[in-house]
């Protein structure tokens, strides 16, 4: 919780859910062995853990979400350097506020390593969309689905290849800058539950080389530090990573696949004066 408040202010106070995240896991030094382990949902445990620490951090007033989906800190959040000790205490008053024994709490924070096995209320959808691309799509299944994402976001012309001799390629679809300008774009999908390497984006832009000026791959998995570095190396092609986090965030944008929901949160505050009464 104390990092991610941190790396907030350190980004001007407000900032993507992705870009916080690749800050807090440089911050920490977590390693790729480490975020590559996955909790029973199969999502990296510690980027679970990052969402459970904003799930605390928004319940006790210290940060929220803008419209465009930015985390932001609040005034709270910003008044004073917060440190770990701070935030235990805030994380206990949070779990004051659930109808729960106060040994029960402690309990709970005790075995809050535990607790991060499940998802923040809020994305509860996300362990189990992230559930249906990794299971139950076959990857001819899972390329004709990132078709209709790239569709979604104005790409034209789009192409799934399929062909196994195409070193790789999945697929071909076109970026229109505007009227006068657009540019052919390759991508490549990958069903993954594991983290794509900096050899297979290496070898991606060894298919790309002649083709195209740019190139996506797309993963239900993750991307190697490494794999990322390589991704926008200077003097060569850059190629854009989606991983399976921000996978979520798109599908999220285009409410694809996704039906909204009203949820109401109980204000205890509100009751105070007349608890007084």
């Amino acid at each position: 919780m104390a990092p991610l408040c941190e790396v907030l202010k350190e980004l001007g106070g407000a900032a993507s859910p992705a870009e916080v995240r690749e800050k807090v896991i440089a911050k920490e030094g977590i390693t790729e062995t480490e975020l590559a382990v996955p909790n029973r949902n199969g999502q990296s445990r510690v980027v679970n853990q990052i969402y459970w620490a904003k799930f605390y951090l928004a319940k006790a007033g210290l940060i929220e979400t803008s419209p465009q989906g930015l985390w932001t800190l609040t005034p709270k959040g910003t008044q004073k350097e917060w440190k770990q000790t701070d935030m235990l205490d805030l994380f206990r008053d949070v779990q004051q506020q659930f109808p729960k024994r106060p040994k029960e709490v402690e309990e709970q924070h005790q075995a809050q390593e535990e607790e991060t096995e499940s998802e923040p209320e809020e994305l509860d959808h996300r362990a189990e969309l992230l559930g249906i691309l990794q299971n139950k799509l076959s990857p001819k299944g899972f390329e004709r689905l990132c078709q209709r994402l790239l569709r979604e976001f104005g790409f034209q012309h789009v192409e799934v290849t399929g062909r196994t001799a195409d070193q790789g390629i999945d697929g071909i679809g076109v970026v229109e800058v505007n009227p006068f300008v657009s540019f052919r774009v390759l991508f490549q999908c990958k069903k993954y539950r594991d983290t794509v390497s900096a050899s297979q984006i290496r070898d991606f832009r060894g298919a790309m080389a002649g083709r195209v000026d740019k190139g996506i791959v797309i993963t239900t998995g993750s991307f190697s530090s490494e794999a990322r570095k390589e991704a926008s190396r200077d003097g060569v092609p850059p190629i854009e990573l989606v991983d399976g986090e921000k996978l979520m965030e798109l599908f999220e944008q285009k409410k694809l696949g996704l039906r909204e929901k009203l949820v109401f949160e109980v204000d205890p505050g509100f009751f105070e004066e007349f608890q007084q009464a």
